[in-house]
């Protein structure tokens, strides 16, 4: 049995639910389909989340809802009528949204989960109908009922165990299960959701807990490759990652994969393969286990970038003769609810290493005052617009001198290198450079490990 998961390009428009009806049901396996919402149709499109996400805003300003409503509505009555459903599901779509709008919490967050949560369930909903439409047992299937619980944190939500093995029942009925991405509900029963791109970590859940033998993820490429498209034209093709090369690409910057869609299928072995809903019979990438994997021919099998991290930098002289104080450093961060990255450190110095979207100018300062008083630190100073380049590959463990062929890279791009950390793993190696310099990085490294 296969579960398989569309993007939001995959669900774009009508010409897209067409090619992805025919991919699920080329092959019997296919089961479970996990949808996104859907997506930009051209460059200069809106998706439909962040339409549901100006509706939601409209709404807490009192503004005028019913005009971002019909925005809303008219992208999946184009797909319906192009489809010809009819005007039913139009109506159970537009009956949906202005539940939500009437029935909206006080609590904005949570007003915020539910409204984002349209997209995905209504594209399932019509999905399905389209499938049954073509003449096939085809069903939606509803989170809360099927019993998908995460934790109550809107917007950032994690699975419960509870869930595994209710889920599992999945397996006992027929036809096609349409199942919406990206939400579940939590015990007290709200909508919550998982971090953008979160309809990836829902196939990842389905497949673990319906123990699946393989998780096929349709988005817009044949393969993942050594670099993004985006800062590196052409870029090697990757037809094999390890569970632990892609978790920390994709940690860094890769768009193809949310970083917590391996974990639930990580335990059971379960194979990842990346496809392309455009060019199905390519046979696309795939992510197995490090005993399924054969062995690297590659020192390096993939650079990625990510910006927007802030560096908090502190040294105190014999540091290291002071019992507790790495503790009670990170029970400043414990206290103010900030998780950290990395924390790289010398003898006398510690850099702690934080996304920038967890802390913001009033949080910092709290925080940088209490490590002053509290720790007694001799230097203590931080620094934003920092960017983690990951240099990843397995077979970095039995070569030598990848980290000098590296930094020989960036010394003749002119790339100054804040930090560089090597994790005990030894599958990858993470340099802290300014956030102007990501993109030369990455080209700097490619050029060195590829070209």
């Amino acid at each position: 049995m296969k579960v398989i998961k569309f993007g939001g390009s995959s669900m774009a428009d009508a010409k897209q639910f067409k090619k992805v009806a025919h991919i699920i049901l080329s092959d019997p396996d296919r089961r479970i389909v996990v949808v996104s919402a859907p997506g930009k149709r051209h460059s200069d499109d809106t998706k439909v989340t962040d339409l549901l996400i100006r509706l939601a805003e409209t709404a807490k300003n009192g503004g005028d809802t019913e005009t971002v409503l019909e925005t809303v509505v008219e992208r999946y009555a184009v797909i319906a009528a192009d489809l010809k459903l009819g005007k039913e599901i139009v109506n159970t779509v537009r009956a949906d949204l202005e539940a939500r709008i009437a029935n909206r919490s006080e609590q904005y967050e949570k007003f915020l989960d539910c409204m984002k949560a349209a997209g995905e369930d209504n594209s399932a909903k019509l999905m399905a109908c389209y499938l049954k439409k073509l003449g096939h047992e085809a069903a939606y299937v509803n989170p809360k009922e099927a019993g998908l619980f995460l934790s109550e944190e809107f917007g950032n939500a994690r699975v419960l165990d509870k869930s595994y093995p209710l889920l599992y029942k999945l397996r006992e009925r027929t036809g096609i299960l349409v199942f919406p991405g990206f939400f579940g509900y939590s015990e007290e029963g709200d909508v919550v959701t998982f971090s953008r791109g979160g309809s990836d970590v829902t196939g990842g859940i389905l497949a673990a807990a319906t123990e699946a033998d393989v998780y096929e993820n349709f988005t817009d490429v044949d393969f993942v490759y050594a670099a993004s498209p985006k800062i590196i034209e052409k870029p090697f093709p990757i037809p094999l990652f390890t569970y632990e090369e892609m978790r920390e690409l994709a940690y860094a910057g890769f768009s193809v994969l949310h970083e917590e869609a391996l974990a639930p299928v990580y335990k059971l072995g379960i194979p990842v393969n990346i496809r392309n809903t455009n060019n199905p019979d390519a046979p696309g990438t795939f992510i197995v286990s490090d005993k399924k994997a054969p062995k690297s021919t590659f020192p390096v099998v993939g650079i990625a970038a990510d910006t927007g991290f802030l560096n908090i930098y502190l040294h105190k002289h014999m540091m290291n003769r002071e019992i507790g104080f790495g503790r009670r450093l990170l029970s400043i961060l414990e206290d103010e609810l900030i998780s950290y990255e990395h924390m790289p450190s010398g003898i006398d110095s510690i850099s702690v290493i934080i996304r920038g979207s967890n802390c913001d100018d009033e949080k910092l300062a709290r925080v940088m005052d209490r490590i002053k008083n509290e720790l007694g630190v001799d230097t203590l100073h931080a620094e934003r617009d920092l960017a983690i380049v990951m240099l990843v590959g397995r077979g970095m463990t039995k070569s030598v001198g990848i980290a000098a062929r590296a930094t020989e890279a960036f010394n003749r791009a002119g790339i100054n290198i804040k930090m560089i950390n090597q994790g005990s793993s030894e599958v990858s190696i993470m340099f802290g450079v300014e956030s102007a310099d990501a993109n030369a990085a990455v080209q700097a490294l490619y050029g060195e490990f590829f070209d």
